[in-house]
């Protein structure tokens, strides 16, 4: 038993003795050599920018969260208001669209003029006053000539303004022969 031991430790030595520092010199020695042969290349820093102020114009602006900003929002709401009226009954006029009429003809009733204006093959008559077009049109003035509309149309801001419009009095086939 005593020989088992003995070989035991002389195994333990042998082993022990193969992680010697045989390699590690070679190691170090090439790390050396590396460590002198590299060089250190670090590129110089870029100059800051400078800081230039910005200076804030907008503090002289409306507010979004005051009071002034719904006061604008509900006068633009009520010039809203001052569109057509939506309320009130069409007129059969009011569903064709301007460029469908052709004024045909003209003739004074009583003192009061009035247009003919034909949509499609009926002729219809018309006097001052009376609502058409597709547009929310008011027929503001008929002579025996020309028929004067003011229509309420939307913008693009979704703003209500007027225009005008007119029909004019178109010759018919059978005049000019």
């Amino acid at each position: 038993m005593m020989r088992a031991r003995v070989s035991a430790v002389l195994v333990a030595g042998m082993v022990l003795s193969a992680c010697g520092d045989s390699d590690v010199k070679e190691v170090k020695q090439w790390m050396a050599e590396v460590k002198q042969q590299t060089k250190v290349a670090v590129p110089p820093l870029v100059e800051p920018k400078n800081f230039i102020p910005f200076a804030y114009g907008g503090k002289d602006a409306l507010d979004p969260f005051s009071p002034n900003k719904l006061l604008v929002e509900l006068a633009k709401t009520q010039s809203k208001a001052n569109g057509p009226d939506t309320g009130r009954r069409k007129e059969a006029l009011e569903s064709f669209p301007l460029d469908s009429i052709r004024m045909v003809g003209a003739m004074e009733k009583g003192g009061v003029m009035f247009a003919l204006l034909q949509i499609d093959k009926a002729v219809y008559r018309v006097q001052s006053g009376q609502h058409i077009g597709q547009n929310f049109g008011l027929i503001t003035g008929v002579t025996e000539a020309v028929v004067d509309i003011r229509e309420i149309v939307q913008d693009a801001g979704g703003e209500w303004v007027e225009r005008k419009a007119t029909l004019e009095l178109q010759e018919s086939k059978e005049t000019k022969k």
